[in-house]
């Protein structure tokens, strides 16, 4: 089922993760951070409780969800760095990649390279990708993309908002992860940590071939 989440909840999981930011940062344990919000936040009570199942670290493990457990498509709208406006209502019909990144993240310049080789491939079969910049200012998320000839756009996503609305499914602190939505625009498929371009080249195709 899709989460529907009131501004209430809204507003106490930007806290969070304006915390969890804060704690990364200053090398603070994330439990510490969380704890404090666990009373008003079932995703924080989670992450308190140590369970795996939302603040957990990008491991490079795969999940992939059947079209019966999928749920409803994912509503997400940001602005990409170039200041278009962007929303998942306008990926239906096509299969879509998101990567989740930041410019001095080591798993994500490692990946970097198979994401532009796949993103070459499946392009023209009807896929799209778009990066989700979590923390880098224009300039820096830019240098990046020249530096690993990044062909499509990335969301400036530096308040979150997408984060938020994919919450479900990437976890604040898995940085890369990156989601493979189906042609109805539901997760059909995330990989929580390094992508590997094998796995992740069967993760589109199988899409696709829905």
């Amino acid at each position: 089922m899709r989460e529907v989440v009131t501004p209430t909840v809204r507003s106490t999981k930007r806290r969070v993760l304006l915390k969890l930011g804060m704690a990364l940062a200053l090398s603070v344990p994330v439990s510490l951070v969380v704890t404090s919000c666990a009373a008003d936040d079932p995703l924080a009570q989670q992450a308190d409780a140590g369970d795996g199942k939302n603040y957990i670290a990008g491991d490079g493990s795969v999940t992939e969800y059947t079209a019966t457990d999928r749920g409803e498509p994912v509503e997400l709208t940001g602005a990409l760095f170039d200041g278009t406006s962007v929303s998942s209502s306008e990926w239906i019909g096509q299969v879509t990649v998101l990567n989740f990144w930041y410019a001095s993240c080591a798993p994500c310049r490692e990946e970097a390279p198979d994401l532009v080789a796949l993103h070459d491939e499946y392009v023209p079969q009807g896929a799209a990708f778009y990066g989700v910049n979590i923390r880098d200012e224009q300039a820096t998320a830019e240098a990046f993309e020249r530096s690993f000839g990044i062909p499509y756009e990335s969301f400036d996503d530096k308040d979150g908002d997408v984060l938020l609305d994919m919450t479900q499914y990437v976890p604040p602190q898995a940085v890369p992860t990156t989601i493979v939505l189906d042609k109805e625009g539901r997760v059909s498929a995330r990989i929580l940590g390094l992508a590997d371009r094998s796995t992740l080249n069967a993760l589109i195709s199988d899409a696709l071939a829905e």
